[in-house]
Formats: C-alpha cells, structure tokens, sequence
C-alpha cells in the first residue's frame, strides 16, 4: 500500500492550523493510500506550537509528525526540512492556511496512480473548480512569473506559483534545494524540469484566496526574488 507525504509548513497559523488539519483528517484518498502528515512549524510567535501539540494529543488515530525551527528561516526551509523526513512513495506540499483543499488531493495522485506522470502540478487557472476573487496585480503577477519560468524552462504551466505540488518522493529528495523563503517555487520547477524524462502534469484545483488581514504572508519583494532564482537557478546554477 502506497502512503502520501503531506508536509505543512506553518509560521503563525494557530487560527487555521486545526481546520487544515480535520481537512486532511476527513479526505479518503483514492486507492486506500495512508496518510502521512509532517508539520514544520518555522518558529511561529503566536500560539501555533500549542495549536498542533493539542490537536496531535487528541487525535492519537492521525499520522502526525511534528518539527520546529529554533530561528524563522522561511517557508522554503521548513520545506526542506519537511522532505527530509518523508517517507511516503509520494509527497505533496500544503500551506497551513485555508487556500487550497485537500480533498483535491485525489486529483493530484490520479495522474501518478495511472502512470503517466511523475509530478503533478495543481493550478488555479484552468479548469472550473471555485476561485475566489481577490487582487488583480497578484494575479498578472503571478502570470509574468509563469510566463518567464516557461520561457527558461520550455515548460508550459499554467500556474508555476501554486502551492500544490506532488512528486514521487523519490524525485523530490534527490534535488538539492536551497531556497529557504518563496524562492521555493521557481528553484524546484527549474530543478524539476531538467531532470531526465521527466513527466509533468497540471490539473486544475480551487482556490480560497486569503487577504493579508486575513494571514496571507507573500509580497511584491518575494515576486523580485522568484525572478532573480529563476535566472539564477535556469542560467548560472544548472
């Protein structure tokens, strides 16, 4: 029996973290595939320690486990920390807020369970799946930044930024990543995309968009970084 890796990086998250949770908990994956949860949680300054050990102790039945940073390195650290200790054939990434739902994981492992791909991207942009409507310059943004990852890639995402990203485990593990904040996505899509015979997928996911009243944690400082990693990491760090 194959088992899902689902890693949650987490940075003051005590208001959403118990509802991403019982999320996961509530999913039945396709294929009778276990669940495998690891939450990093990146140094947070509120009460998201307290959050995860509460709901660890009163849902013993859960695979959960649990890794704190000492200092705040950024999400992309805690990733890599997560990975690390996968140990599913298959892993996938999930923020600890409320954006993306994991009862689409199913649509992310169909791909892989019928053997035609090897990561599977979810985006935001296709398909008929509710978005919710939030900031307009984000959206071009997060376009540009697709549209020059596929150009230095010769990739054709849609949605290069999503959160949603499964791969064989296997596959993740063995790229050196080093990114340690947003610079995540765009280093492990140039990465992904050089290795050999890999096959990519994209299916389209829903989105529950945050405001930044509401937690969302990205900038426009994290758009220049995606450029300057993908320059970086497509150019002069093959």
């Amino acid at each position: 029996m194959k088992k899902l890796s689902i890693i949650i990086p987490a940075y003051n998250e005590e208001k959403t973290i118990h509802f991403i949770l019982n999320k996961i908990k509530d999913v039945q994956l396709i294929n009778n595939i276990e669940k495998e949860i690891i939450i990093v949680n990146d140094c947070s300054k509120d009460q998201t320690e307290e959050a995860i050990l509460s709901y660890i102790n009163t849902n013993p039945e859960m695979t959960i486990t649990y890794y704190k940073h000492e200092i705040n390195q950024g999400k992309g650290a805690a990733l890599h920390t997560g990975i690390s200790k996968a140990t599913g054939q298959l892993l996938v990434i999930q923020d600890a807020d409320l954006e993306y739902d994991p009862e689409e994981y199913n649509l992310l492992l169909t791909p892989i369970l019928k053997g035609d791909a090897d990561v599977v991207y979810g985006s935001r942009f296709i398909g008929g799946k509710p978005h919710r409507i939030l900031f307009f310059w984000h959206t071009i943004g997060n376009k540009l930044l697709t549209n020059l990852s596929n150009l230095l890639t010769n990739l054709n995402l849609t949605d290069m930024e999503t959160c949603y990203k499964m791969f064989k485990t296997e596959t993740i593990q063995k790229i050196q990543l080093k990114e340690k904040r947003f610079g995540f996505e765009p280093e492990v899509t140039a990465k992904v995309s050089r290795i050999k015979d890999i096959r990519i997928y994209e299916v389209g996911i829903s989105y529950y968009g945050r405001t930044y009243e509401e937690g969302k944690k990205i900038s426009w400082k994290d758009g220049f970084r995606a450029i300057y990693c993908m320059i970086k990491y497509n150019i002069f760090s093959k």
